[in-house]
């Protein structure tokens, strides 16, 4: 094969000023526009254009080079010769740059006022072959390619490379025009080689040609996808007017156009508006008479119908929430407290995220309403869902859509009625959730409830992810016992105790009379009920933590009132404490108390309820036997416990009680705690057991003013019980005065109403000592050596104003009995 070497060798060809190039590359035989703003490059270019003289122009190593010296530039560049300059007002040149040859530094010999350095050219070599005519043609049909997939560029481009015979001609004219980066272009330029320059010009070709039809090809699709849906609807719209003019109009087909608008007015995500559209296709392709068609028709209106991108604005104003909560219900300002902090924090951070708030407290107490005033002060839609009694999980998450009759769970439901992806819901009796073979509902409720998780929560029937970050959860129980712990971890407990006396007079005055007259349609001039009645309905008939009672009380007397105000439109009725028996009847509540423990062995306890405190009576008699122990009265395991111990405490102690030796061998001890019916379980008993049977055996009556509570041990210490707050409150009820409590729930004190603990007197105890000298009045054993405490005598008398402050002392909580 023939072959022509051009010449290889470099000559030195003198000295020459340098220009860097900022973020570019001059080929030899193109022509480049350029701007001078450097102040030394500006003097070089005026000098070589004055002269006539080429300069030598290379690339920066470091595009953000400021003031560039002999070091920031590479050796190898092109000389090119200024054809054109034009100054600009703001100082600085444009001119018009024709490469020429290519160079490599020598040597810089001078850097100032600009670069001049000894160079040397670079020919180009190469060796003609077959191989290397091959690669020309094929460049030139790349180029070509890649030419064809710009609109923009002019077609005289294309016939410009066809026509070049020189190859180092065309790969200089290529590199220039290819959108390359510059480091690519140096290579390019550096590679003096002809043949092995063509071979990584089409290497680099080659790449942004496939570059360049991928998103061509990206482009066509969703041109082609465009189209398609365009001409769809033309389709379409066509055929609806084709059908109205001919009154053809095929029922299904109007039902799909509608499902179609319904689909596109939903705003529906990515994900849902696949899936509708998918069922709405099938639903085209069955017949209206088939069962399938019912049951994806339902599908589609429920997907259509849930609120997934409408939300409520949130009206976060402080002030206008505690004034809502103020006017909705009256005292519970740790409770309001609560409720403003929560939304203080949401105002902060611009959205209402944190603990799921759960209401716990006896019934009666307004932990729904508060639901409702949480809504009412954010400008929220309010939805209430009772979960009590729920065994099916399927209610919390639905029923896939493969069962007849399925549907979404009431989670769903909620949404859908609510018409809101942010209203406040209302899940109330959590704690009443059951668990069978259909599932665990409180296990579904644990997605539910959790920020991190309910993002994504999926119903079974929807099988669609719906975002329920934005829901305002609230729950409310009467008890934590049935509540499993994972789920109690997902919420922030805030207890409701029930109301006083006086708390219940106020809500009574303030809200239950006034609802209760306009609900049996009397008017203020009708009827009046005096505050005497009232505390005569509150003690008299009624004996409970919350109102509800209460309230049904007052509307039994207006209703008798509205009986008679229909006969006598000019009625005037005064209700009163001596006329109340008119309208209610006889009492239904006595306070028992003082007959009860009249007869030695009986003592009083408090008891914590789900539904509010309450007292326990406990009996104690002794009868000749074998020294069995005898509980009744329903009592749980925990219980015959405290009686076990308080019995094994005061066998120890029998010589102080001036019992013999055999008494406890010889007789058989009865414990009973009355109200049968009703199963009793908890430590909290145990010093009012002890007290019971100390009773029976020294024949002292118990103080029929004196409740008590607290666990004991076998050495007589008195320790710390729960609730303790809810038993003052019934024993209170009860018209007790006088509360013996372990010293340790001291600082609970303070959870009590100021007026209760006004109205009655509270002894702290830490050993049945102290229990027995102010339940029977008398020193009946030595108290126990409990080191220095033991100083402060047979118990003091908590004076609220006076005693101790509670952070000085040191309280283990215990289970609530």
């Amino acid at each position: 094969m023939a072959a022509r070497k051009s010449q290889t060798k470099t000559t030195s060809a003198g000295i020459i000023g340098i220009l860097p190039l900022q973020d570019a590359v001059l080929f030899p035989h193109t022509v480049m526009p350029l701007a001078v703003v450097k102040r030394n490059g500006i003097a070089l270019v005026e000098e070589a254009l004055r002269e006539g003289k080429p300069i030598g122009l290379v690339a920066l190593k470091d595009r953000d080079t400021e003031n560039p010296g002999t070091g920031d530039v590479v050796r190898v560049g092109t000389i090119g010769i200024v054809q054109k300059m034009l100054k600009v007002p703001d100082g600085t040149l444009r001119c018009i740059i024709a490469g020429q040859e290519v160079f490599r530094i020598d040597e810089f010999v001078q850097s100032e006022p600009y670069m001049m350095a000894s160079y040397s050219e670079m020919p180009d070599i190469t060796v003609e072959s077959d191989q290397l005519l091959a690669m020309h043609r094929n460049l030139s049909t790349l180029f070509g390619k890649l030419i064809s997939y710009m609109p923009s560029a002019p077609r005289e481009m294309e016939m410009e490379v066809h026509n070049i015979s020189d190859p180092n001609l065309l790969t200089y004219f290529i590199t220039q025009t290819m959108r390359l980066e510059t480091a690519e272009r140096q290579a390019i330029l550096e590679e003096r080689n002809t043949a092995k320059r063509m071979r990584k010009l089409t290497m680099l070709l080659t790449k942004e040609l496939e570059v360049v039809e991928l998103g061509h090809k990206i482009q066509t699709d969703i041109q082609r996808e465009m189209e398609k849906n365009q001409r769809e609807f033309y389709l379409r719209q066509q055929l609806r007017a084709i059908q109205e003019e001919l009154g053809e109009i095929d029922p299904q087909q109007s039902e799909m156009n509608e499902l179609r608008e319904k689909i596109d007015a939903a705003n529906l995500p990515e994900d849902a508006k696949k899936a509708a559209d998918r069922e709405l296709d099938r639903l085209s392709k069955v017949p209206q008479a088939s069962p399938e068609y019912s049951v994806i028709r339902t599908y589609l209106d429920w997907i259509t119908t849930l609120p997934w991108s409408v939300t409520t604005d949130d009206h976060l104003d402080l002030n206008v929430a505690r004034k809502v909560l103020d006017e909705d219900h009256y005292d519970l300002e740790k409770i309001k407290d609560r409720i403003v902090e929560y939304l203080a924090v949401g105002k902060l951070k611009k959205q209402i995220t944190g603990p799921i708030l759960c209401f716990v407290g006896p019934p009666g107490v307004g932990k729904t309403s508060l639901g409702q005033s949480i809504a009412k002060a954010m400008g929220r839609k309010f939805v209430r869902l009772s979960v009590g009694g729920v065994r099916d999980e399927a209610e919390i998450r639905g029923h896939r859509r493969t069962y007849i009759g399925a549907m979404p769970g009431t989670i769903i439901r909620a949404l859908r009625d609510a018409g809101t992806r942010n209203p406040v819901v209302m899940i109330d009796e959590i704690d009443k959730v059951g668990a069978d073979y259909r599932g665990d509902p409180q296990s579904a409720l644990l997605e539910v409830l959790d920020p991190e998780q309910n993002k994504g929560f999926r119903d079974h029937y929807l099988d669609l992810p719906f975002d329920l970050s934005g829901v305002l959860f609230v729950c409310t129980a009467n008890s934590l016992d049935t509540i499993s712990p994972p789920l109690r971890d997902r919420m922030e407990i805030i207890q409701l105790s029930g109301y006083t006396e006086m708390e219940k007079l106020q809500i009574a005055k303030r809200y239950l009379v006034k609802k209760q007259r306009l609900a049996n349609g009397l008017k203020e001039q009708h009827v009046q009920i005096a505050d005497p009645a009232l505390r005569a309905i509150i003690n008299d008939y009624t004996r409970e933590a919350g109102v509800r009672n209460l309230e049904r009380e007052i509307g039994t007397v207006f209703r008798k009132v509205a009986r008679q105000a229909a006969d006598n439109p000019r009625l005037k009725a005064r209700i009163k404490a001596d006329n109340l028996a008119e309208y209610l009847k006889k009492p239904r509540f006595f306070n028992e108390v003082k007959k009860r423990v009249a007869s030695v062995g009986v003592a009083t306890g408090m008891a914590w309820t789900p539904v509010g405190g309450d007292i326990l009576f406990i009996e104690t008699q002794a009868m000749p036997g074998t020294g069995k122990l005898v509980l009744t009265g329903q009592l749980g395991d925990v219980m015959k416990e405290s009686a076990q111990a308080a019995v094994s405490f005061l066998r120890s102690r029998s010589a102080e009680l001036g019992l013999a030796d055999d008494y406890f061998a010889k007789h058989d001890l009865h414990i009973h705690v009355p109200a049968g019916a009703t199963p009793k379980d908890g430590p909290s008993a145990g010093i009012s057991i002890a007290t019971s049977i100390t009773s029976m055996l020294t024949g002292m009556k118990v103080d029929p003013n004196l409740a008590m509570t607290g666990e004991i041990t076998l050495t007589g210490q008195v320790l710390p019980i729960g609730g303790l707050k809810e038993k003052v409150l019934g024993a209170k009820r009860a018209g007790i005065s006088k509360i013996l409590f372990p010293i340790r729930n001291e600082m609970d004190l303070d959870d009590i109403p100021k007026e209760i603990r006004d109205s009655m007197t509270f002894v702290p105890v830490e050993e049945l000592s102290q229990v027995f000298y102010h339940a029977l009045g008398k020193r009946i054993i030595a108290p126990v050596a409990l080191g220095d405490t033991m100083k402060r005598g047979e118990g003091n008398v908590v004076s609220i104003t006076k005693r101790r402050p509670a952070a000085k002392r040191t309280t283990r909580r215990v289970s609530r009995a």
